[in-house]
């Protein structure tokens, strides 16, 4: 199978997980007050247990290795956070406040690129990475449909029609990492620290505030699942 065609099915499966979350969460009738508070919560801490785990297992460890391990690394995830912060922060100015439709949308694509070049590189990460952008992309889809509905954006084929026109961005973007970054590998390696700067900004500011609920254990179980989830698969692509 050409690379091309790969980083295609790759993506756009990873992409696919988006408006399956959104559809998950149409289903409202069974047990609605649980679903609404216990398990979104449980689904909130693991989506972002997902995003810890793929900053620590993936990106971090192969942005620092296609960078050398330059100390300039840290700088650059630093200045990730800080352009995460800036377009929050502009969104919220706007009255615009949608945190778990755009760090879904920001963490989808720089990871996309880097799983373009991954491929490119032959590293064995890639078909990991792309299981965590699914993976991931399941809940924050299921949450950011569920944030677009209560705040009463529009119906639920406008929101899932929403969704869907976002699972092309993860091609377009892994085309782009296959094509234009596989030989810079520093570029390549500042565009994952850089995502993994923001992503660990919107962990920290959205994502886990968010997930927090009085004396309950499933959302921290979430969290710590969702991780080790992660864990796990690097654990195998070392052993394979």
């Amino acid at each position: 199978m050409p690379d091309w065609v790969f980083i295609i099915l790759l993506t756009a499966g990873a992409g696919a997980c988006i408006p399956v979350g959104g559809l998950i969460a149409t289903v409202t009738h069974f047990r609605p007050a649980w679903l609404e508070h216990e398990f979104r919560h449980f689904v909130i801490a693991f989506g972002g247990g997902l995003l810890l785990g793929a900053v620590s297992v993936v990106l971090v460890p192969q942005g620092l290795e296609s960078m050398a391990h330059s100390t300039s690394g840290v700088p650059i995830m630093f200045l990730g956070a800080l352009v995460f912060f800036a377009f929050e922060r502009h969104l919220g100015l706007k009255r615009r406040e949608s945190p778990q439709l755009m760090g879904m949308v920001l963490d989808y694509v720089p990871e996309a690129i880097a799983l373009g070049g991954l491929v490119a590189t032959g590293s064995p990460m890639a078909l990991l990475l792309a299981s965590l952008i699914g993976l991931q992309n399941l809940p924050e889809g299921f949450n950011s449909f569920r944030e677009l509905n209560g705040a009463k954006h529009g119906s639920t084929s406008k929101t899932l029609t929403t969704m869907v026109l976002l699972v092309p961005l993860g091609p377009i973007a892994g085309l782009l990492g296959f094509y234009v970054l596989a030989d810079y590998l520093a570029i390549l390696g500042a565009i994952m620290l850089f995502a993994s700067g923001g992503i660990i900004y919107l962990i920290f500011q959205d994502i886990a505030p968010q997930s927090r609920l009085e004396k309950h254990w499933a959302p921290p179980i979430g969290a710590v699942c969702g991780f080790c989830l992660a864990l796990y698969g690097e654990m195998l692509v070392q052993l394979a």
